[in-house]
């Protein structure tokens, strides 16, 4: 088995060699699409690195098939077993210095993992000066102020796998960052887009996770139902993109077509368009600065017929003005919020508390954080994890408090 520390060897490739792809989360809703495609395209994309936390039969189906160096295990109680199941020569490792491991050794590191969870993968894949593929917005929104720093990792680069911030790195490519008057990032609406407050008491579980348009697990599907996604997303274009917040604006599009927007200050507004399909994004994120060959997403012009446009109902849907407070405090706010989301949600995906007190639980935990005092700012990943595990404790408080009767 590999250390924790160690992992495959990293090289470039040279012009005919594949890309090496390390997929953590494979067996989540990114990790499965990225899988589809490297089928596409196989003579250019190897798979050297599968993880996943505890789907352990279609992990040992993806390695089977990929026949990738190294594998990794969160659950790390599921490793004896899955140990006998791996192709020969493939290596085990398990737990959370077990997905370090694989963040490691690849050209791109495709970062799927749901939540928190996920800042692991993000700063041991730019510590290694890697390519890293961020679908885990989490990382970046908490973890801030260290992932900050590790950026600057000669060779290490994000390029986003959400498709909205996808969407604004291509469009950004059109023009000077001293061009740039404001980021505009769309929004779904969610499965009760037009909906009000009084019609939302009682929603359940399976409503939520109606999403219209898009198909993803049910942790981000919930946040797209109150927003919270947006808001997030929000405090993720700044820290990508180190655009202010007064110039990051959210627009509802129902149609998902328009991805995002990119507006300059002579007034032309460049767009990204294309079919909802997270594959595109994905297939990006690989192949740049080029292009994949396969026309994921690509639209008929012949049938599209309608693009529309309207304001967020920020009164409904709190979640967003919360996200974007937390990331206007800064420091360790933004940790506070992802903590007090990820507990709320689970509470409500368990039934415990309404669809309606997810907001509640985030802002009575962010009500009772404190900035850091004279030490400044955070300023190591140890700052990062007491910050969310008091968040959590707050939150879980607060969530028992809303439970419902």
């Amino acid at each position: 088995m590999t250390t924790p520390t160690g992992g495959p060897a990293r090289s470039s490739p040279a012009a005919s060699e594949p890309v090496a792809v390390s997929v953590v989360g494979s067996t989540g809703s990114i990790g499965t699409q990225t899988l589809d495609v490297v089928r596409e395209d196989p003579d250019r994309y190897r798979v050297v690195a599968l993880g996943a936390q505890r789907s352990v039969d279609l992990l040992v189906a993806q390695a089977l098939e990929f026949r990738p160096r190294i594998v990794a295990v969160g659950d790390a109680s599921l490793a004896a077993g899955l140990a006998t199941r791996l192709p020969a020569g493939t290596e085990l490792v398990a737990g959370v210095d077990g997905f370090a491991a694989i963040a490691t050794g690849a050209d791109v590191v495709v970062n799927g993992v749901v939540g928190f969870a996920g800042l692991t993968v993000t700063l041991a894949a730019l510590e290694a000066g890697s390519r890293l593929a961020l679908a885990n917005k989490e990382s970046i929104i908490a973890g801030a102020p260290v992932v900050a720093r590790v950026r600057k990792t000669p060779g290490a680069e994000i390029i986003p796998v959400d498709s909205e911030h996808c969407a604004l790195h291509q469009c950004l490519r059109s023009g000077r960052a001293e061009d740039v008057s404001r980021l505009l990032l769309t929004a779904s609406g969610g499965p009760f887009r037009g909906r009000k407050a009084d019609e939302l008491a009682g929603v359940g579980v399976e409503e939520a996770l109606a999403h219209p348009t898009w198909s993803m697990g049910p942790k981000i599907t919930v946040d797209c139902s109150t927003l919270m996604n947006k808001g997030l997303e929000v405090i993720e274009a700044h820290e990508l993109f180190g655009v202010p917040y007064d110039d990051i604006d959210v627009v509802v599009h129902p149609q998902s077509v328009v991805h995002s927007m990119v507006e300059f200050v002579d007034g032309a507004v460049v767009a990204q368009l294309s079919m909802p399909d997270m594959r595109l994004p994905i297939g990006y994120a690989l192949a740049y600065p080029g292009r994949l060959r396969t026309p994921f997403g690509s639209i008929d012009w012949a049938t599209l017929s309608v693009l529309e446009f309207e304001p967020p109902d920020r009164t409904t849907f709190p979640c967003l003005d919360l996200a974007s407070a937390a990331g206007r405090a800064g420091d360790l706010a933004p940790a506070w919020l992802n903590a007090a989301n990820e507990v709320a949600v689970a509470a409500f995906l368990d039934s415990r508390i309404p669809w309606s007190a997810i907001a509640s639980v985030v802002e009575d935990t962010l009500d009772r954080y404190e900035a850091p005092g004279s030490g400044g700012a955070a300023r190591s990943v140890e700052d990062v994890l007491e910050a969310d595990a008091a968040a959590r404790r707050v939150a879980s408080q607060a969530a028992v408090a809303r439970e419902k009767v």
